[in-house]
């Protein structure tokens, strides 16, 4: 239903394993991963501006409010973007209730066997207390910023990150930046339908994101970011 069967074969699955080995970090990126009909459906829900809210996390603490904010120097503030609040929408808003979905199937048993297989890890939500708080859609404007910073904690084993915006250019920046190997960075655009799954752990795995310009017909870029542990 929400899978690109073509990129689930495996030969695929053979394919992410020896890139997945070869890389630094080791991370794979995969385009077209999902159907496109689908994600449209959802992008058009994301484009409205109902449930979205502001986030704003410094080095030391999370979800600050503006007092705090204001007080944190520039140096220690880690990530100012939105964050999707979906879940708040009534029973009856059924725009709100594909993007919650997917959101959901991410999260399912189906899914998290094909990371699984992908990463030789045995993916499971078992020992996740909220489950549902570690995947969700972010958006980033051009007064945002996702500052350097590690997904390593303990018993995370893939961050997946999966970018929804249409007819993105090069001049619009936001491109995901990991650290890399001896200076070499290593720089990903966040094009439509393209998801980027990484080991934490690995070596060179520290990222940030470019900021976004204002030269785009859209304000933000979107993306949904997901946490995965293992037992």
């Amino acid at each position: 239903m929400w899978l690109n069967d073509q990129q689930t074969i495996p030969s695929a699955i053979r394919r992410y394993r020896k890139t997945l080995a070869a890389s630094t970090p080791q991370h794979i990126v995969i385009d077209g991963l999902f159907e496109p009909q689908k994600l449209d459906a959802i992008c058009a829900v994301l484009h409205h501006e109902h449930y979205w809210q502001t986030q704003k996390h410094s080095y030391s603490a999370l979800y600050l409010d503006d007092s705090k904010w204001h007080a944190t120097p520039d140096s220690e503030r880690f990530v100012q973007r939105d964050l999707w609040q979906g879940h708040k929408a009534g029973p009856d808003d059924k725009q709100c209730a594909i993007a919650q979905e997917f959101l959901q199937y991410l999260r399912s048993k189906e899914f998290m066997a094909l990371l699984s297989k992908i990463f030789d890890v045995q993916i499971t939500d078992i020992h996740v207390a909220k489950p549902e708080v570690n995947t969700n859609f972010f958006r980033l404007s051009a007064e945002d910023f996702v500052n350097q910073h590690a997904d390593d904690s303990p018993g995370r084993e893939i961050c997946m990150l999966l970018y929804l915006n249409r007819n993105w250019s090069t001049e619009q920046g936001g491109e995901l930046v990991f650290m890399g190997k001896d200076d070499k960075t290593v720089t990903i655009p966040p094009l439509y339908n393209r998801c980027v799954l990484f080991d934490p752990s690995s070596e060179g795995s520290e990222h940030w994101v470019k900021t976004v310009t204002s030269k785009g017909t859209t304000a933000y870029r979107y993306n949904v970011t997901s946490w995965y542990w293992s037992e």
